[in-house]
This record gives structure tokens, sequence and C-alpha cells, in this order.
């Protein structure tokens, strides 16, 4: 999923809809997992299968004995009520749990966002309120959770900017971030996680990613991240989560191979 996409879940998430509740006439297509997808949003998507929700969506139409059919759409405003919500596929692999407008099935794993720092630079701060980070030149996202509270400790004066709003088949802020740390034209990229850990694992041991775990608990680095089905269709999303329950294992062994950061229930990093 986008940055942008996740601002716009993360929003959504704190209004959750009482429709979902309610049992409605379900519209799944059975002979296929049908599933709403980004055509160009790596670590996540693209229309080559290459990222981790492709090859989750692959699993999980091998353990229904089903192909995976999907329907392309920017993560971006219209994406649900373009794909899911017009009933074209039938799922959204990646989405914040309790995101409105659709029905979460149970999540699958837990990010956070990170500091993404050179290794050679000895940089020790696990958290934005360090004074160390002052002197620093910061590269950040607008509208994501480390902007807002990188502005309140006073990170601004040598922040560098990435658009959020931008068509991640032709362009990809956060691996420009990531490059730009390597070339030395910055010194902290404050990345989502899986995002972080895709773009840093090329560089091999020159890039360290510091969890922001540590934050305030009104200043929210982390998420559950869950699968969106309709609402009301509650017997497609327990079919989902029963597959998703036994193939766990296997689940979570792709998100090591994209190098996703995940946090357990006590928000500690798994190793």
């Amino acid at each position: 999923m986008s940055l942008k996409a996740l601002c716009i879940l993360i929003l959504a998430a704190a209004f959750p809809a009482a429709a979902l509740a309610v049992d409605q006439p379900e519209a799944v297509d059975r002979s296929a997992l049908r599933v709403c997808s980004d055509p160009g949003n790596m670590p996540f998507s693209n229309q080559k299968g290459e990222g981790f929700e492709n090859k989750i969506a692959e699993l999980i139409a091998a353990k229904l004995g089903v192909p995976v059919r999907y329907t392309w759409f920017p993560q971006a405003t219209g994406f649900l009520r373009n794909t899911l919500r017009a009933r074209r596929c039938d799922v959204v692999i990646g989405m914040v749990s309790g995101a409105e407008l659709v029905l979460s099935t149970n999540p699958y794993y837990r990010s956070t966002y990170v500091m993404v720092t050179r290794k050679a630079d000895g940089i020790t701060a696990d958290r934005l309120d360090d004074p160390a980070l002052k002197s620093l030149k910061i590269g950040l996202i607008a509208g994501t959770p480390p902007a807002g509270v990188a502005a309140r400790n006073g990170l601004m004066a040598h922040a560098a900017p990435y658009d959020l709003m931008v068509d991640t088949r032709y362009d990809s802020p956060s691996h420009r971030m990531v490059e730009d740390l390597v070339a030395g034209r910055i010194d902290v990229a404050l990345l989502w996680g899986p995002l972080a850990g895709y773009f840093a694992a090329p560089q091999g041991d020159a890039l360290a990613i510091t969890p922001l775990v540590h934050e305030a608990k009104a200043d929210r680095m982390d998420y559950f991240i869950a699968m969106g089905v309709r609402p009301g269709e509650h017997r497609w999303k327990h079919e989902i989560d029963q597959v998703v329950s036994e193939n766990k294992d296997q689940i979570t062994a792709i998100l090591r191979e994209y190098h996703v950061p995940m946090i357990d229930l006590q928000g500690n990093l798994i190793q």
C-alpha cells in the first residue's frame, strides 16, 4: 500500500462503520480469488505479481483451489469505489485494520514507522524528541504520522519533504528517500516500515532501521494490517480468516522475504 493510501486508511479507521455488523447478500465470485490491487506499488503489488501482497494472494488462492484474478486501480481517491464497492473484485489484501467502508479480516501483521540511518554515522536516536536529531537533515513525507511528530519536536528546520500524492506507477518517494540517504543528501529517512525494509535491503548492512516504537501513545506509529471485504460479507471474511490462520507461518515467511519489520502485541520488534 502506498503512503498516501495508508494515511487515508488511518483516518478512516478512526470511524468504524456500524453497518459492518449487518449480514448482507454476498456477491463473491467463487470461481477465482478476485483481488482489488494497485498496478504499480512495490513492495506491495504490481501487475507483474512481484509484490508481497501478490504472493499472499497467490497463496490464499492456491489454498482455495482457484486462480487469482485482479482488478487494477491506483490506491488513491476512488480506489474502493471503483473496485471492491463496484463488485469488480472481492478482497483487498492490505488495509489498516478497522478501516471504514470495508469489513476487516483479522490482521495478519503489525508494522510501524521507522527511522532509517547510515550505520557509519553511528546515530543512536530511537525516538523523534532526541536532541541529536535537531542538527540532521530529516527526510519525511508530509501528512504521515512521523511528519507531525517531527514538526512538534523542532526538526523541520533541516527537513527534506517528499511528495505524498504521487502516481506510484511512475514515482516512489520512499525509494528516492532511501537513495538520497545513501548518497548523503539526507541523514535520516522516516518511512512506513514495509517500504523502508524493502528499499533499504539492497544496501546490505550499510543502513540501520530503527522502529519508532517509543513515541508517546498519542503519536501512534504502528498499525495492524488486515484484508478488506465488502461490509456484511461475514461468511467470506470468515473463510479468508480461516485460510490465513491455517497458513500464518507461510504468510510470515513471505513478509520476512520482503524485509517487512513486524512488531508483536506488546509493541516489540519481532527479530
